[in-house]
């Protein structure tokens, strides 16, 4: 064994030996030292016991897959923030991914188009509003408006559906910014 440790190593376990020894002659064994070891042995042991029999019986598992995946989305979001930037709820962020579920080219077009969010839906009796004369004419400035206050007291109970809905309400608010008139969004399904 010895050809297996350096001198360093050998020299460290010789001295640990040695110390070890010493406390062993000079302070004689005891059951009562024995007998508290074991108590706290026990007692670590009862403690791990318990915290683990806690957790099953409160059924924490592991994380839903989809809840994990929205969560880590959010994450790389907010690591593409600048500095100093305020962060977006996560209201903002379904109102992102539905302007980037949208094809490049209706990307294009809405450069310009600002979208805006409002508690004011409740006044209007809306999801959203387009406010402009369409992209085929520039007499008026475009602008979406997505009203967070009827969305959530709508779907918020739910967040899969508030997201679906933001992101149904975006669609059709971009629709109508394209031209189509409120029967025309609506033979589209949104």
């Amino acid at each position: 064994m010895s050809e297996r440790l350096s001198s360093t190593t050998r020299i460290i376990v010789t001295v640990c030996f040695l110390i070890g020894l010493m406390i062993l002659v000079l302070d004689p064994f005891t059951w009562g030292r024995v007998s508290d070891v074991v108590k706290l042995l026990a007692g670590g042991i009862a403690v791990v016991l318990a915290a683990a029999l806690a957790a099953m019986l409160l059924g924490r598992g592991e994380m839903p897959e989809e809840e994990f995946q929205r969560i880590s989305k959010r994450a790389e979001l907010l690591a593409t923030l600048p500095s100093g930037q305020l962060q977006p709820s996560e209201f903002e962020e379904a109102v992102i991914e539905a302007i980037d579920e949208l094809p490049a080219e209706f990307q294009e077009v809405l450069a310009d188009v600002p979208i805006v969010i409002s508690d004011l839906g409740h006044q209007f009796h809306a999801y959203g509003h387009y406010i402009g004369d369409t992209v085929a004419r520039d007499d008026f400035r475009d602008h979406i408006v997505i009203y967070q206050d009827t969305l959530e007291r709508d779907f918020g109970w739910n967040p899969e559906l508030l997201r679906a809905q933001i992101a149904r309400t975006v669609f059709h608010e971009v629709a109508h910014h394209l031209g189509w008139d409120e029967p025309g969004v609506r033979d589209l399904g949104l």
